[in-house]
C-alpha cells in the first residue's frame, strides 16, 4: 500500500492530516478528503483526493512513500530510472525483481518493495530520503494504537485484495492502517 484514500485510518493518515493542518485524528473522512483535494490543486498535482507516493513526495511526506506493485507515477519513474530499468512510471513485476536485487546487493532485506531504507540507499533520492525520513518511517510510541491489517493488493488507486502478508519491517507506521475494505 501506498496510498491513502477515504475510509482509511491510521498512523499515516494522522501524519498527513497534521500536515495538512486540519484536526489530526488518523481518519481519513470528508474533511480530509477536501483538504487533499485543495492542496493537490494548489501543489499542481491530479485532484484525485487520494494520497499516493508523488502526493507524498510533494508534501514532504517522504516517510510515507511506499512504492511496490500496482504503484504509479513521478517517483516509481525515478525509482526505474534509478535501477537503470525501463522507467514507464508503473510498478509491476519487473520493477519489483530489480528492486529485490537491488536491495540484496546493498544489504538490505530483499522484499521487492522500495520504502525509505531502500531509497535513501539511491543516490536519485538524495536529499529527500535521509537517514532522519527512515527513521520517521518507525512508528512513534503515540502511534501504537492504531490496529493493524494486512496490507492490500493495489491496482493504480484502486483495493482488489489483500496481501497475504503485512509489511516486514513490524515497527513501520504502514503496518498501522485499517479500513482497507471501509
Amino acid at each position: 500500500m501506498s496510498i491513502l484514500k477515504k475510509g482509511l485510518k491510521g498512523a499515516p493518515v494522522k501524519r498527513m492530516q497534521e500536515k495538512l493542518g486540519i484536526t489530526a485524528d488518523g481518519d481519513f473522512g470528508p474533511g480530509t478528503e477536501k483538504a487533499l483535494k485543495d492542496y493537490q490543486s494548489a501543489n499542481g498535482l491530479a485532484v484525485d483526493g487520494i494520497a499516493g507516493p508523488d502526493t507524498f513526495a510533494a508534501m514532504g511526506l517522504h516517510e510515507l512513500i511506499l512504492l511496490r506493485v500496482g504503484s504509479r507515477g513521478a517517483q516509481v519513474k525515478k525509482l526505474q530510472e534509478a535501477l537503470g530499468i525501463t522507467a514507464d512510471g508503473r510498478f509491476g513485476p519487473g520493477t519489483a525483481k530489480a528492486v529485490e536485487e537491488y536491495q540484496s546487493a546493498n544489504g538490505l532485506d530483499a522484499d521487492g518493495m522500495a520504502g525509505p531504507a531502500t531509497l535513501a540507499k539511491m543516490s536519485a533520492f538524495a536529499g529527500e530520503v535521509t537517514q532522519d525520513v527512515v527513521e520517521k518511517a518507525n512508528l512513534a510510541p503515540e502511534e501504537e494504537s492504531f490496529a493493524s491489517e494486512p496490507m492490500p493488493e493495489i491496482s493504480g488507486v484502486e483495493v482488489t485484495k489483500s496481501a497475504a502478508a503485512p509489511v516486514k519491517a513490524t515497527k513501520s507506521v504502514w503496518n498501522k492502517v485499517s479500513g482497507w475494505f471501509s
